[in-house]
């Protein structure tokens, strides 16, 4: 269905008026003066004595003119906005030009809204995805796979990296548990709020009566550890277990012990990795993993035990979820927590999800 010129204007002048807002708000200099600082650093003669700091220092660099492109590119992307539309007043053969122009400002200045309220200590830091199906069997392990494929598409639809680092599947369909790394700007900040239990309600492919089925499967988030985060764990806290690895990967997978399990001793938690050929890039994949989650008990000082961990997974069900999403009988995906929702399952499910992002970041700003 074609929009109207009419709606289409006043929605480009909402959208502008949201776009001084922010623009009010935010301020290009300092970021300036920053990358100009960290330049000046790197042509001193002693820049490169030291080689993980001056890398660390050009990642700073890209990092920060990454965001000015982005500020730059909005400005010129709301000039040529507003010339379209003083030119459809005169001639109505703008009409796409000025509808496309319009899609792309709002999805970039939604982009940029969301990254400003990102200001915590790990948000700019890349993110391991955890999930685990829940409550539902063969359905929930279904859905938990549907889930690790909507955030491999939600990476790919934001030019983000992503690399499934642990996966077990299921015998029938889907997993039994997955870890996805992805490594973006604003990664963990952005998919932080993705934490929790979501819901299914379709009818269930596996049952032949045709039934509705309600499914769980947790996700769990973590920010990726870098050097700049100490994190000591002691060897001897540690107990590592090498087997075969499962399911596909051809014959080295097959008839090596490459597949690695890590148990952190005092905590309980275990962390593995099987997608490596090698044991020893498993290892450290499992290691990155394991401190992670480290960090992030130690950052909401959770003290968890073995039994607390099996039991959160155990209650992976009824009035603990953060979003569902019905197939079945109409199509809705509903956050619970800012009761934010759309009927554009199909999007979602292929990840679409930045305006569930963009809500919660938006409420949790508010909160504070």
């Amino acid at each position: 269905m074609k929009i109207e010129i009419k709606d289409i204007k006043i929605k480009t002048k909402k959208l502008f008026d949201n776009y001084m807002n922010i623009i009010d708000n935010y301020n290009i200099n300092p970021l300036k003066e920053k990358i100009a600082t960290l330049r000046a650093q790197t042509i001193k003669k002693n820049f490169w004595n030291n080689n993980d700091e001056a890398q660390k220092t050009l990642k700073k660099i890209k990092f920060l003119e990454k965001e000015v492109e982005e500020f730059v590119a909005i400005e010129e992307k709301y000039s040529t906005l507003q010339f379209l539309l003083d030119a459809i007043e005169e001639d109505a053969n703008f009409y796409n030009d000025l509808l496309n122009h319009y899609i792309d400002f709002k999805n970039s200045l939604t982009q940029f809204e969301i990254n400003n309220t990102l200001s915590g200590k790990d948000d700019k830091k890349d993110a391991i995805v955890a999930i685990h199906p829940g409550a539902g069997g063969l359905d929930s392990q279904d859905w938990a796979g549907m889930l690790l494929r909507l955030y491999e598409r939600w990476a790919e639809k934001k030019s983000f990296k992503s690399k499934i680092i642990s996966y077990q599947a299921a015998e029938e369909a889907g997993i039994k548990e997955a870890a996805l790394e992805i490594t973006g700007q604003f990664a963990y900040g952005l998919l932080k709020g993705e934490m929790g239990v979501h819901r299914l309600v379709r009818i269930s492919p596996f049952n032949s009566n045709g039934k509705r089925h309600t499914s769980f499967a947790s996700i769990f988030v973590y920010p990726v550890i870098d050097d700049s985060i100490e994190i000591d764990v002691d060897h001897n806290d540690l107990r590592i277990d090498t087997y075969r690895a499962s399911g596909a990967g051809g014959q080295h997978i097959n008839k090596t012990d490459s597949a690695v399990r890590i148990t952190h001793i005092p905590t309980g938690l275990v962390v593995q990795c099987q997608n490596e050929r090698s044991q020893l890039n498993n290892k450290n994949y499992a290691l990155k993993m394991l401190k992670s989650k480290l960090y992030q008990m130690e950052k909401e000082q959770i003290n968890l035990k073995v039994n607390e961990i099996a039991g959160q997974k155990k209650d992976i069900g009824f009035g603990s979820q953060i979003r569902s999403y019905v197939f079945h009988p109409y199509n809705l995906v509903k956050d619970h927590r800012t009761n934010f929702e759309t009927s554009a399952l199909n999007q979602v499910i292929d990840g679409d999800i930045d305006e569930f992002i963009r809500s919660y970041l938006l409420r949790e700003l508010g909160d504070n």
